[in-house]
């Protein structure tokens, strides 16, 4: 799946639980996804953490 595809399947999964959800179902689905994507990336290996950790940076003295 590419990159495309899987904005327009989340797109539709925010559209669907904000119209027949409301806005907490709505909010509900975005945090979710997110976490997911967050999730996957992990799996995947393409997640790169060491810039929020500050490991594999030189630090200023």
């Amino acid at each position: 799946m590419n990159g495309t595809l899987i904005g327009l399947l989340t797109g539709l999964a925010l559209g669907f639980a904000g119209a027949f959800g409301g806005l907490v179902a709505f909010l509900i689905v975005l945090v979710l996804g997110a976490v997911g994507l967050l999730v996957g990336r992990w799996a995947d290996g393409a997640l790169d953490l060491s810039s929020l950790t500050g490991s594999g940076r030189d630090r200023l003295r």
